[in-house]
């Protein structure tokens, strides 16, 4: 869906829905003066970036501004009662077939491996991941969790502490910065890299051009474009050689220039080990195809999805769907070797799901029902199972057989 500009003064919380998006709720009083600071906060940067600044910068502040962004502020994000709903959210099966596909990578590495989650979440995927690598016998001596944000730490430490033995609590730590040092194990993202901040940008009489955000005459954000910088035009042309035809003009979509600088700073300590990451998205042809003219980026309110990123910032998410053509390309290029990529689908049948769904049906016709429907959200192809998609990376271990049932390494 194409952004639009929304109708909402730049220094005013009192804007209305768009009509596209006319039965979301309406913010509260509260929220919407919350996010009437972070929207003069943005003004005050595009006036300082000469009245045009950068989409990407736009969604970094709109979604990690201390204090204000929507990942750096309190609200509740994730669940029925958030704004969307993640796959650990669903239940204990998501967390339990990544755990079975990591854990012999664990085992391998021994006594010094550690498991490195980025973003936490709520911390249900690091209580069920945990329980479930205790039965597998495969329990990281650490269990590190990178979390920016400082309210949903804290949700994640009281969650743990609360629901976790203390043997099992005590190996989680939390940490603000990717390592430095030299460390073995596993490093997991779920739903992490559609949450970058994206450049947006279009081409326009045969030229790349960056897009930006500027404020109209009537203090409206409103979409601008200034000549692409030598970083934007240095991936454009990458991934132009990776195409069957060129992106005619009109054409406008994301891209993420900093993506390998990006994976070797969170992975390029990473001696011996294996990368997992899941999120939504296409290989490279897929995710540049004609017909998606108009890109990738989708914004999440409420349970509600819609395209317009100047609604009411601070208060919604703003994603972009990955390239993985461009994640693999980051992971090898810091010296990793694909282990390989599926859907979700695929990726959890192929690590215990079928299995798991067949010991279901002993339990209580109320949890197997329960397990069922999980299991449907998580594989449908109209739910999660074909647009998220898993992409592993192997150094130093044997990470291929977690992608042996529907590889599609070859799509990329």
């Amino acid at each position: 869906m194409a952004p639009v500009v929304v109708q909402c003064p730049v220094q005013e919380a009192t804007c209305a829905p768009m009509p596209a998006i006319h039965t979301m709720p309406v913010p509260d009083p509260i929220a919407l003066e919350h996010s009437a600071r972070l929207t003069a906060l943005i003004g005050e940067a595009i006036a300082q970036a000469g009245g045009a600044l950068p989409f990407w910068r736009y969604m970094e502040l709109a979604l990690y501004a201390p204090g204000l962004g929507y990942y750096s502020a309190g609200a509740r994000k994730f669940g029925a009662d958030g704004d969307f709903v993640t796959a650990p959210e669903l239940g204990s099966l998501f967390a339990h077939c990544v755990a079975d596909a990591v854990a012999p990578v664990l085992r391998e590495v021994g006594a010094v491996a550690e498991f490195f989650e980025l973003g936490g979440g709520s911390g249900a995927f690091a209580e069920q991941a945990l329980r479930r690598l205790a039965e597998r016998e495969a329990l990281p001596a650490r269990y590190v969790i990178l979390e920016p944000s400082a309210d949903l730490r804290q949700r994640q430490q009281a969650r743990l502490h609360a629901n976790l033995s203390p043997e099992l609590a005590a190996r989680v730590e939390w940490v603000d910065h990717p390592p430095t040092a030299s460390w073995q194990g596993v490093l997991f993202a779920n739903e992490v890299i559609d949450a970058l901040p994206a450049t947006r940008f279009a081409i326009i009489a045969g030229e790349v051009v960056e897009q930006c955000v500027g404020i109209d005459d009537a203090g409206r954000f409103e979409w601008r474009t200034r000549p692409a910088d030598a970083l934007l035009v240095q991936a454009l042309a990458n991934i132009q050689r990776g195409l069957d035809a060129r992106l005619p003009d009109g054409y406008h979509a994301e891209a993420l220039p900093q993506l390998p600088y990006w994976i070797d700073a969170i992975a390029g300590a990473l001696e011996r080990g294996a990368m997992l990451f899941v999120d939504y998205g296409h290989p490279r042809r897929a995710f540049y195809a004609p017909e998606r003219d108009e890109g990738t980026l989708m914004c999440h309110y409420r349970q509600h999805a819609h395209g317009d990123p100047f609604l009411w910032p601070g208060l919604q998410d703003i994603t972009a769907s990955v390239d993985f053509t461009a994640l693999a390309e980051a992971g090898t290029g810091i010296g990793f070797a694909l282990a390989g990529y599926s859907s979700q689908a695929h990726f959890l049948l192929g690590n215990g799901l079928g299995e798991a769904m067949a010991a279901a049906q002993d339990l209580p016709e109320r949890e197997r029902l329960a397990l069922v429907n999980q299991a449907r959200r998580l594989t449908m192809p109209e739910a999660m199972g074909e647009r998220f998609q898993a992409m592993g990376f192997q150094r130093g271990v044997d990470f291929e057989p977690a992608f042996a049932f529907g590889d599609r390494s070859g799509s990329l």
